[in-house]
């Protein structure tokens, strides 16, 4: 039997920070001997349920914000470049039809799930585009490698109830684990969930996985 440990990583493409949490999880899999499972949410769902802000509509905040991202940015390595319209893309657009296919995806290719979110974040935080028409998607989904017929595919059923179901099925058992924002990662050690939230507490979580002394991102 595998002795790895289980991390659940509870995400959104909308997310900047989960953009973050995600590619560590996914570095660091191996040097942690842990099972990564990608478990894609609803980040509106979530913040309506608990009654959260996004941290964009506190105006402290989001001058903090803004300035954190690029300082996580250089950081992780990882490419963020702040959308040219935030309060369209992000809040008004939303990622309700993004992570239905994501959903979708996780459903009919799993092997996918990684790739796709990955592309899907890149337009969004790196490249500025679009991640909610059906050929923002599907261009993800081409990205991401797979072939143009199965991202059809998956695409139409984005609107059923078995899609709709399941998305809200994972944004519940979030909510069940107590979680309010994205990204947010639970940890099963000794058969016991533990729930971090953001993308700062990797030493934490190093700490709890075994003790790992140091962290090179």
């Amino acid at each position: 039997m595998s002795q790895r440990k289980v991390l659940e990583l509870f995400y959104d493409v909308v997310s900047p920070y989960s953009w973050f949490g995600f590619e560590v999880l996914c570095r660091y899999r191996n040097i942690w001997n842990v099972d990564i499972q990608l478990r894609p949410g609803f980040l509106g769902g979530i913040i309506q349920t608990t009654g959260n802000s996004p941290p964009a509509l506190v105006p402290k905040k989001g001058i903090y914000m803004n300035q954190d991202l690029n300082r996580l940015s250089e950081f992780f390595q990882v490419p963020l470049k702040h959308p040219s319209d935030f309060f369209q893309v992000v809040l008004k657009k939303g990622s309700l039809s993004a992570m239905r296919f994501v959903t979708a995806i996780q459903m009919s290719h799993p092997e996918f799930l990684e790739p796709v979110s990955r592309e899907l974040w890149i337009r969004i935080w790196s490249e500025d585009k679009d991640i909610t028409e059906p050929e923002s998607m599907l261009e993800a989904a081409k990205k991401a490698g797979m072939s143009e017929d199965n991202a059809k595919k998956v695409l139409a059923t984005i609107s059923s109830p078995e899609v709709k179901n399941k998305l809200k099925e994972t944004t519940d058992i979030a909510l069940k684990y107590g979680v309010f924002g994205m990204p947010s990662i639970v940890a099963h050690i000794n058969g016991k969930p533990e729930m971090y939230f953001g993308s700062d507490r990797f030493e934490l979580l190093a700490h709890k996985l075994g003790g790992f002394p140091n962290i090179i991102y």
